[in-house]
């Protein structure tokens, strides 16, 4: 489950942007994750929660925003949105390839107790 190193990392970030702010306590961690990133969100709340014990992010809540990626099909070149790799053109069942957008995995913003 890699989502348990996606969620050390985050914590290392936001506790090193936390102590070089002066913050001994992070409230809230936005994310920014799009649906071709690969992260199962439930799993990585989870791995959040058991990760983030005794660091400065311990106890604090997990935001997380999804984007929309969009592929443009090979066959009748029409622009759809994509939920997974290899989804289908809804007009043709052609192959969208061609991807916008989708594989994000940023830290928006965090809020701190000073």
């Amino acid at each position: 489950m890699h989502e348990m190193s996606i969620a050390m990392s985050i914590i290392e970030q936001v506790s090193a942007t936390a102590r070089a702010e002066g913050a001994r306590k992070v409230n809230t961690i936005e994310l920014m994750i799009g649906p071709l990133a690969g992260v199962m969100t439930e799993a990585l709340t989870f791995c959040f929660e058991a990760a983030a014990k005794d660091t400065p992010a311990e106890g604090a809540i997990l935001e997380i925003h999804t984007t929309q990626a969009t592929g443009c099909c090979l066959s009748c070149g029409q622009e759809n949105e994509i939920k997974a790799f290899g989804d289908q053109c809804p007009s043709c069942n052609g192959f969208l390839a061609h991807t916008r957008g989708g594989d994000e995995l940023r830290i928006m913003a965090i809020t701190v107790d000073e």
